[in-house]
């Protein structure tokens, strides 16, 4: 009889909650709503939400890392402070833990502060569990006397202590491959070998070689079980309007994320041409830069054809010339009849000074000393002169190597640092006249509305035709995302490097020997470089 009521009350015994299911469970049972509409109701989690909660805390590896990328407006700042007061007086709380959270700004730091401060205050329960420290943006777990704090990159507080776990707010808006501060808060994990976590919740980062897309990449590529990656975005191609898309992107569209509100900015995007990048970016999380981009990533991969030999066919060139220390860069394209017409291939070469080149790269948050090594196939992205400076005349010996076995036509150059390089062109081989005057190879162009107007126009043409093959050159194709166009009030456009988000030496280069390839007789369509110069445009006042 006694082993029968034991059977019958087994039977109607529930199984023990996961570790994921309990944060859920806590998160619901004391969370309440600090603002909005919904002010003072429990919190009710989403199921992207508690997918992630589930992937991250009943891991059988066990998690190291977690990524979520989600649009705007997607309840990021609510999940972290869940997230955070689960450690902090939830089940995740660990005796004598220290947490922290990393945003870009001060300001981001205290919407996560206060948001958690707020939930903890509008909660009687947990408003005994814990004591909120404002002047020092902190929060205390009594019960295991657990210590969260909110730091900022611009306060440099990321220094000093050992979080269990750390959650980065926005990461993607790091620009380049590294961060002090990020790297301060990975490196002060140490102490809890196995048992620190480390969070990214953010929109995407602009492009590839920023910091939060080469996390994001090396969880798809490594497999590695202890990081878990959920990322929401829109198909590359995806239509401005398309709804599906809009849903990919955003998991809360239609309760955290008004639909109206992105319906507005989707036909505002569609109106004006300048706003599709922005929303392409908060709306549709996608890889791009917000600025005005002289070609979207999806526009610039859809030309990355394997680059075909230059022997025998006509060459142009651009180059630009820089300071001592910065990025020197060729760039070369030769025409090949298709049966869509001429397209032109592109190789480009770039320079750097070989001396302190790691530094270099840590500076500009750019893998130049990657670059600078051969890949699987041979090839080296980037090439070094001797010493502390790019050394002119190894460039001209480069030059003229090119021109004895290439059929050299035109190289544009900008006049900047000539005076410097022509000497040396001279001695190492070239004559007077290839360097002055009609017949000459070299030919000086100007950097200023008159000149790269018509020219940005005969590159986008190229481009957006998938007339160009550029074989997917690292070192180009980050000049060229990082190129933004300025416009005057006649129009006509030019390249901006102050506003640009990096260097931009390459996207220079390749539009100035556009504008020499604009010569090039032998295509069977298109117009040359100065029949589409635009009728309409006031060139006059362009400097």
């Amino acid at each position: 009889m006694a082993g029968r009521k034991q059977r019958e009350k087994s039977a109607g015994t529930k199984p023990p909650l996961t570790r994921g299911e309990r944060v859920i469970a806590f998160v619901e049972r004391y969370c309440l709503v600090p603002e909005g509409t919904l002010l003072g109701k429990p919190v009710r989690l989403l199921d992207f939400q508690k997918k992630f909660i589930l992937a991250v805390y009943d891991n059988p590896a066990g998690t190291s890392r977690a990524y979520l990328s989600i649009a705007r407006k997607n309840g990021k700042t609510g999940l972290i402070a869940c997230l955070l007061l689960a450690h902090i007086v939830g089940p995740e709380a660990y005796q004598n833990g220290r947490i922290v959270s990393g945003a870009r700004s001060r300001k981001q730091a205290a919407e996560v502060f206060n948001y958690s401060a707020k939930m903890i205050m509008m909660s009687p329960e947990l408003s005994k569990l814990a004591r909120i420290v404002p002047s020092a943006k902190m929060i205390v777990g009594l019960a295991k006397n657990v210590e969260y704090q909110a730091s900022s990159a611009e306060a440099k507080s990321a220094h000093g202590g050992s979080p269990i776990l750390a959650i980065l707010d926005e990461v993607g808006q790091i620009k380049g491959p590294t961060d002090d501060f990020v790297e301060a808060i990975e490196t002060s994990q140490g102490a809890y070998e196995g048992r620190a976590m480390l969070f990214a919740i953010s929109t995407q980062a602009a492009t590839d070689n920023d910091l939060f897309s080469r996390w994001i990449d090396d969880a798809e590529t490594s497999k590695d079980p202890r990081i878990v990656s959920h990322i929401y975005t829109a198909p590359a191609e995806c239509e401005l309007n398309d709804r599906a898309g809009w849903a990919a992107a955003n998991p809360a569209l239609g309760v955290f994320r008004s639909v109206k509100d992105v319906e507005d900015f989707s036909a505002l995007a569609m109106r004006m041409p300048t706003k599709e990048a922005s929303f392409r970016w908060l709306f549709l999380n996608q890889r791009i830069d917000a600025s005005a981009p002289l070609f979207p990533p999806t526009v610039w991969r859809a030309c990355d054809a394997t680059v075909e030999d230059f022997v025998g066919l006509p060459v142009f060139g651009g180059l630009d010339l820089s300071e001592v220390s910065d990025l020197t860069s060729l760039v070369l394209m030769a025409p090949k009849e298709t049966d869509i017409g001429t397209v032109w291939h592109v190789k480009p070469t770039f320079w750097l000074p070989g001396e302190s080149l790691r530094e270099k790269a840590k500076a500009d948050r750019v893998p130049y000393d990657i670059w600078n090594k051969p890949d699987d196939n041979g090839q080296r992205f980037l090439e070094t002169t001797p010493g502390p400076t790019v050394d002119y005349e190894f460039v001209a010996h480069y030059l003229f190597e090119l021109h004895q076995k290439l059929d050299i036509r035109k190289i544009a150059f900008d006049r900047w640092n000539w005076r410097h390089l022509k000497p040396w062109l001279l001695k190492v081989g070239f004559t007077e006249e290839q360097l002055e005057g009609d017949e000459a190879i070299f030919e000086q162009f100007g950097q200023g509305f008159a000149s790269m107007s018509p020219a940005i126009r005969e590159l986008e043409s190229i481009v957006l035709n998938k007339k160009l093959a550029h074989g997917g050159h690292p070192v180009l194709t980050m000049c060229v995302m990082n190129a933004t166009v300025k416009q005057d009030p006649s129009g006509n456009r030019k390249l901006d490097k102050k506003k640009s988000r990096g260097r931009i030496d390459g996207a220079v280069a390749l539009t100035m020997a556009t504008a020499m390839a604009g010569t090039y007789d032998g295509a069977s369509d298109g117009a040359s470089f100065w029949e589409v110069l635009d009728p309409n445009a006031d060139y006059s006042k362009a400097a």
